[in-house]
């Protein structure tokens, strides 16, 4: 019976007796996502995963919902991926992530404040208000509780290396004593998180018309922020020559 029959079936004065539970469909939850933001090409979200890997871990379980922030290791097993993760284990998050339900990983990508004042369209009609540019994903999939030593361990170190790529010397689990790189190990609780859904967002003036959109490339790179340069060539991938 569905939600619909059960409204029809319950008039005024009806006696019924119904002999089986109601099983209403569970609401698939999404990103807000309009067509020109919206991204589902799997390697451009990765690269944004794999750029920035520090991300936030969201659950709702028993307990209610938790959310917790942990750097990660993205794998490409699967049509999706899987991120491989670690949590500390006094944290009460990684109980409630080992009763399997879905989970959500946000990596965050460039990001920025937009004025209207870089608009050129606000000299002549004045219709515009600021916004905010920004591309993220959003990765689903239930956690999966790794206990394993030697899994801990290949984890660390993969975590480790690639952060630690970019430096002069390099810093490796070899470099500490063994004895404490154990107990370290015994302070944490591994996850491998199978992707089943990605949404990419990518918000960079596609709705704006093109000479609005070079305003923005222009005032970017005149700022100069963290994530501006960066902001400065995906506006730009969206401005077509002479539009």
């Amino acid at each position: 019976m569905t939600l619909g029959q059960v409204r029809t079936a319950l008039v005024p004065g009806a006696r019924f007796c119904f002999p089986y539970a109601i099983r209403l469909q569970p609401t698939v939850i999404v990103m807000y996502l309009q067509d020109q933001f919206r991204v589902e090409d799997v390697p451009q979200m990765h690269a944004l995963m794999r750029a920035r890997p520090f991300a936030g871990l969201i659950s709702a379980g028993s307990s209610g919902l938790f959310a917790s922030h942990l750097p990660t290791v993205l794998k490409d097993d699967g049509p999706y991926g899987v991120i491989e993760c670690h949590l500390a284990r006094a944290n009460p998050h990684c109980k409630d992530l080992g009763e399997g339900n879905e989970a959500l990983m946000i990596f965050q990508g460039p990001e920025g404040y937009i004025t209207p004042g870089w608009y050129p369209s606000k000299a002549q009609h004045g219709k515009v208000v600021p916004t905010w540019n920004f591309a993220v994903v959003h990765a689903y999939g239930r956690p999966e509780v790794m206990q394993d030593k030697d899994w801990l361990r290949r984890h660390v170190s993969e975590l480790t290396a690639q952060q630690e790529k970019d430096e002069a010397t390099p810093w490796a689990l070899t470099d500490a004593p063994d004895s404490y790189i154990e107990v370290m190990l015994r302070g944490i609780v591994g996850f491998r998180f199978a992707i089943t859904r990605l949404e990419g967002k990518w918000k960079m003036s596609q709705n704006r018309e093109m000479r609005d959109r070079e305003g923005v490339v222009k005032g970017l790179g005149q700022r100069g922020a963290v994530d501006d340069l960066e902001m400065v060539e995906l506006v730009s991938r969206h401005i077509k020559p002479g539009g």
